[in-house]
């Protein structure tokens, strides 16, 4: 199978059966497994997107190791704290694991959208003519050390006639189609699935961190009118865009949280530990009236006192505020060279740990859209209080995309047969209609 095509492709979830689903989010500050139990909705009770319930039987949580920009830097570490989440999620539901969907935030994530036509000499357009204009486009997008891991269709063509959702059927001289195509660094993929892999895992599928994000987060008709994430991680920032109900745009910044970290214990000369504490009790990205009153203790790296040094809450937090200023003007900045400013104006949901420092929203509302919120997961039953916040959105939408994985172009079957391939006989082809069918 070429580069292109490197990431697993998971098949779409049954309407009428339920499955039980373990996901892994490897994330800079955390790695994260949660198992859960999905269940078949009465047609009336389905949400937007969702044909299953879904309820969280198992979790586990570890600080993230060998993680850095969202790609791994250490296979070991990265292998040890992945076995760890995954060992305590599976004590808690009661069952062993045998493959996970996993999350990429690293690897230079971006996306393109790429067409192509075919001829029909005006006849009906079928399924394997769909497949054959969408496989045109993917292949027309082939990047040496870059991997698909979203080709989804923006629609087709047909002669002269441009919007048809659905071509099936139709009859033209020429069918053409737009995919969008998510991409990552085929290095960074290869990594990710080998750390999983030497867990005695295997790889279901790989989603854009911010792609999983939206698909938790995003409520309403905010997806089908068009919609911005910003998922704030800790190692980079990654965004995404919607629009018709589809992931249309996803990038990434190598700038996140831990970078907020770096300053507040430059800035103030104190161990790295202390910075992160300081952060998450004190750190807005705001200042208020009385940050100039309020004090906080902090012990300077090599001071050999055993007594804290006062400073002022407005020390940090004018620390704190040039980088998330820094990280919303990027990403504002990325969204508008990609043509999704509009998307952003409309409705920007802000998500990820980092994006829980007070003040944030505001500052996005400032700087990016008037229209920003806070989003947290929706819809999931089982998850405890600690999780069901902005901080485990992606975890919580890994668990969402099998239901939504059927817009997906899954890309050639892994050795499937050549239409022009000798016929071998009677035997051959049953078996072969097997291997592709199931």
């Amino acid at each position: 199978m070429s580069a292109l095509f490197l990431t697993p492709r998971l098949k779409p979830l049954h309407a009428r059966k339920g499955a039980v689903l373990a996901v892994l989010d490897v994330g800079g500050s955390k790695v994260v497994c949660m198992i859960a139990r999905l269940a078949p909705m009465e047609r009336g009770a389905m949400l937007r997107g969702r044909t299953h319930r879904c309820k969280v039987i198992g979790l586990g949580q570890q600080r993230s190791r060998g993680v850095k920009g969202g790609a791994i830097v250490d296979l070991d570490a990265a292998e040890n704290a992945i076995r760890l989440a995954v060992d305590a999620a599976e004590r808690m539901a009661g069952v062993e694991v045998e493959s996970v969907v996993v999350n990429m935030s690293g690897g230079r994530l971006g996306s393109h959208v790429h067409s192509a036509q075919v001829s029909m000499r005006g006849a009906p357009v079928g399924e394997s003519e769909t497949s054959r204009v969408l496989e045109a486009a993917a292949q027309t997008a082939a990047r040496p050390g870059r991997a698909a891991l979203h080709l989804i269709p923006k629609g087709f063509s047909l002669d002269a006639q441009r919007g048809v959702a659905d071509p099936s059927g139709m009859v033209g001289e020429t069918l053409g189609a737009e995919l969008s195509l998510s991409m990552c660094d085929v290095s960074a993929a290869r990594n990710l699935m080998l750390a999983i892999e030497r867990c005695h895992l295997r790889v279901s599928a790989i989603v854009a961190s911010p792609y999983a994000a939206g698909l938790s987060t995003l409520v309403d008709d905010e997806a089908e009118l068009g919609a911005a994430l910003i998922d704030f991680g800790a190692g980079a920032t990654t965004m995404s865009a919607f629009a018709d109900d589809r992931l249309v745009h996803v990038d990434s910044v190598p700038v996140g949280g831990h970078h907020v970290t770096l300053d507040v214990a430059r800035g103030l000369s104190i161990s790295l530990a202390d910075a992160e504490r300081l952060k998450t009790l004190y750190g807005a990205s705001s200042a208020s009236h009385a940050d100039e009153r309020e004090t906080i203790s902090i012990h300077r790296v090599g001071d050999d006192s055993e007594r804290p040094i006062q400073v002022a809450k407005s020390e940090l937090v004018r620390i704190i505020r040039p980088r998330i200023e820094e990280i919303l003007e990027l990403a504002r900045d990325r969204f508008a060279s990609a043509g999704f400013a509009d998307h952003a104006a409309r409705r920007l949901v802000l998500t990820g740990g980092a994006s829980q420092l007070p003040g944030l929203p505001d500052l996005a509302r400032a700087i990016v859209s008037p229209q920003a919120r806070m989003g947290r997961p929706l819809g999931i039953e089982g998850l405890p209080e600690t999780a069901k916040s902005p901080a485990f959105a992606t975890a919580v939408g890994l668990m969402i995309f099998p239901q939504a994985v059927g817009v997906e172009h899954v890309g050639p079957k892994e050795g499937a047969i050549r239409d022009d391939a000798p016929d071998d006989g009677y035997v051959s082809r049953v078996t072969r209609w097997l291997k592709q069918s199931f």
